[in-house]
């Protein structure tokens, strides 16, 4: 059986697992819990799995170990070409998925990211914070809540009427934007209309 650790409250790691929950193979991985905060990614027994010391890691039967939220997300849509496809079918779609998908990842996860480093403390023992530049990319993720709104306004989804790993993409970071009490806003109906939608779909509580 594979085993994917992960820490659940955290944003990457449940991207993977709405991932899996909708190619049906989440009863087919092993979920391990890494705490965080109390270091277990630091150990060198977990640095043997991903030298960053991040979460989180697929590792395979075979002692295999893949990174990264997204390659994780890759090599399970080409291991299992039966499950649904999430990332595209023509290279029009795989395209226009990973566009949004860089686009999430460089204007929405990691500004909200780093908004939750620099402004709340939770890694102060291993890192200097500085609130100013926290504050500033709070503000730059709230911008993309904007964007998001008016992507949204004539389609289902970020990628036209299919759900796709940019939807699974998006809904993680926009949660996770809690952490920094930021929400969708009255104004932001296609944008909560979108939220609500993915909220549907039994993946999304996994």
């Amino acid at each position: 059986m594979m085993k994917l650790y992960e820490t659940r409250v955290a944003p990457n790691p449940r991207r993977v697992r709405i991932f899996l929950a909708e190619k049906g193979l989440l009863d087919q991985v092993e979920l391990i819990e890494v705490d965080l905060q109390k270091g277990d990614n630091l150990t060198r027994e977990y640095a043997a799995r991903n030298p960053l010391k991040k979460v989180p890691v697929l590792e395979l039967e075979d002692g295999t170990c893949i990174a990264e939220t997204m390659a994780i997300c890759r090599y399970v849509e080409e291991a299992f070409p039966d499950t649904p496809r999430l990332l595209g079918t023509t290279a029009l779609e795989k395209a226009h998925v990973e566009q949004w998908l860089r686009w999430i990842d460089f204007y929405f996860m990691m500004p909200t990211g780093m908004a939750f480093q620099h402004t709340t403390g939770f890694f102060k023992d291993r890192m200097t914070p500085y609130p100013e530049w926290g504050e500033e990319c709070k503000r730059q993720a709230a911008r993309f809540f904007d964007f998001l709104d008016r992507s949204l306004s004539d389609s289902r989804y970020l990628c036209g009427d299919e759900f796709t790993a940019a939807d699974i993409n998006a809904l993680c970071a926009l949660d996770f934007n809690k952490a920094i009490q930021q929400r969708i806003t009255p104004e932001q109906q296609n944008l909560r209309a979108w939220h609500e939608r993915l909220y549907e779909r039994p993946s999304v509580s996994a």
